[in-house]
């Protein structure tokens, strides 16, 4: 087993820039563009790109940890960032399986390239096995996109959109097609990202307006509905097992704050700080039993991942569980930590209230606790009876 220490590849000087920025990005509502710089200057965009290529050759069970490391500092940052590396895991979940159709999105990121995910649209709860936007294809094998997309993050600054949409003109339709297009005058970015939480993600509304992508980066024309393609696959577990990193970085700041917040206060009843206080001490317990349970759980399954380990039909149930239980469990520990840090905590420059605030976007990212509850459920009891 090799030597590998996330702080190599986030550094604690980085990663305190890091966090200071943080509030006002919240504050203001702005884009982490001095995080952006620093990460990409730092090497970030290429952690999961080859060694051969100029990346840093993690492995996707290494590239979690890091952002855990990150999301303690920035969740906004680190969430961006997130569907950067989904694009990069998804290539290397291709390569580690003798596909190279994501090569150049290796290269890419090595380059500076960033690559947004343009998946998510509104209403469309088929997620990959299905999609609102059109995918006309042209004479020389490329595809014009039209359609919109939401929850684009990286918006200010991406410069390659991963997308799908759906081709039904085709003698072989209906087909999903996946693609990357590069930022155009097709492309419209909405400027409509106020949220309550994750303000620094900015992710945007993304209009196609026949965007076009070419031949050669059509990845993918496979038929609606499940598939056992890497592909989907890829895309699948890699945005699962790094968004459930995301959010237990968030987990493990708010327990970090509330612990140093309980030893801060002190009880005027009884002249001791609350880090003495039995109920408090049994709340913070609390939240570290729920946190202890999480990074070793996405640890295994990015190991099964990495090591092509053969889950059959289990996947999906087990990684849209990792998902759910991280978010829940985060979203908890976050709560508990309001609780142990007090009224300050309700302000809106309080640390621990920006993380509450930040927690809450985990519920909407897919699988969707019904999803998860359904993929779970047809894992154990078999598909509903019709």
């Amino acid at each position: 087993m090799r030597d590998f220490d996330p702080a190599d590849h986030v550094p604690d000087e980085l990663l305190e820039r890091i966090r200071e920025r943080a509030a006002a990005h919240d504050r203001d509502n702005t884009f982490p563009h001095d995080d952006l710089t620093e990460l990409r200057d730092a090497g970030y965009l290429g952690l999961l790109a080859p060694t051969a290529l100029g990346g840093a050759g993690l492995s996707l069970a290494e590239a979690a940890e890091v952002q855990q490391r990150l999301a303690g500092a920035a969740p906004a940052t680190a969430l961006a960032i997130n569907m950067h590396l989904v694009w990069t895991g998804v290539a290397k979940v291709l390569a580690d399986r003798g596909d190279e159709a994501l090569r150049f999105v290796h290269e890419g990121a090595v380059a500076g390239e960033l690559f947004a995910f343009g998946i998510s649209e509104a209403g469309n709860d088929l997620v990959l096995f299905g999609s609102d936007t059109d995918a006309a294809p042209r004479d020389d094998g490329s595809y014009a996109f039209t359609g919109t997309k939401i929850f684009t993050s990286l918006a200010p600054e991406w410069t390659q959109l991963g997308l799908h949409g759906l081709d039904t003109t085709s003698p072989d339709a209906p087909r999903m097609v996946y693609a990357f297009v590069a930022r155009s005058d097709q492309i419209v970015t909405r400027d409509d990202w106020d949220t309550l939480g994750m303000r620094g993600t900015q992710s945007r509304t993304t209009e196609l307006h026949g965007a076009v992508a070419p031949a050669d980066r059509v990845v993918r024309r496979i038929e609606p509905g499940p598939t056992p393609d890497p592909l989907v696959f890829g895309i699948f577990a890699v945005f699962e097992i790094l968004l459930a990193a995301v959010y237990t970085g968030i987990a493990r700041r708010a327990l970090e704050v509330a612990v140093e917040t309980a030893g801060r206060r002190t009880s005027k009843k009884t002249g001791l700080t609350y880090s003495q206080d039995p109920d408090i001490r049994w709340r913070v317990a609390d939240m570290a039993l729920a946190y202890d349970a999480l990074p070793p759980q996405i640890a295994a399954l990015a190991r099964d991942v990495d090591a092509q380990v053969d889950h059959g039909p289990r996947w999906f149930s087990l990684l849209s569980g990792l998902k759910h239980r991280a978010v829940t469990a985060a979203k908890a520990v976050v709560d508990d930590a309001v609780l142990v840090a007090g009224g300050s905590s309700y302000f809106s420059s309080s640390e621990i209230g920006r993380l509450y605030r930040d927690v809450l976007a985990g519920q909407f990212h897919p699988s969707d606790p019904e999803s998860a509850h359904a993929t779970v459920a047809a894992a154990w009891l078999g598909p509903r009876e019709a």
